[in-house]
């Protein structure tokens, strides 16, 4: 499985809510990150439903969720600065080049991004650079986490499908 910070829900119980709500969001990254563990390259791009829903798709959508929300909104720099597609759809989109190695490496760059941006804030510090106006970080993770969550499953739903042909 890949690996991101090794800290799990268990450890954490007793912990100030900001750590367990950064430990929550590291297992869902480090979950969705590693459907992708022991596929091949056809798999990860099989489409198994009428969206653009991939494997492959599913963690490069993920690393594009990490820079909307703690990039974009934390730094207010418009999509196209930041060098990310105008809108969700369109970051399932694969291109030629990727592949399981560089869409991994990717999103685990995205999201150690992440951390070091939101590192000096608070949890009801806000956030001005989403389009729904300012938020407080504590809600950002709460989304983020809501959507991580979401992701996985689907991924463990296409995951389960591909390796039963």
């Amino acid at each position: 499985m890949t690996s991101f910070p090794g800290t799990f829900a268990e450890d954490v119980i007793d912990q100030p809510a900001r750590t367990q709500i950064e430990t929550f969001i590291d297992e869902h990254r480090t979950a969705l990150n590693g459907c992708l563990d022991g596929m091949t390259e056809e798999q990860a791009r099989r489409s198994l439903v009428p969206s653009r829903t991939t494997l492959l798709g599913l963690v490069k959508h993920a690393a594009f969720v990490e820079k909307i929300w703690f990039d974009e909104a934390i730094t207010c720099r418009p999509r196209s600065e930041i060098g990310i597609p105008a809108t969700p759809d369109e970051s399932f989109i694969l291109d030629d080049d990727d592949t399981i190695a560089s869409i991994q490496r990717a999103h685990r760059e995205a999201c150690e991004a992440s951390r070091r941006a939101t590192a000096s804030l608070g949890l009801d510090d806000v956030l001005r650079g989403n389009r729904r106006g300012p938020l407080p970080l504590r809600w950002v993770y709460l989304h983020v986490l809501r959507e991580l969550a979401q992701h996985c499953g689907h991924a463990e739903i296409l995951r389960e499908q591909l390796l039963a042909e």
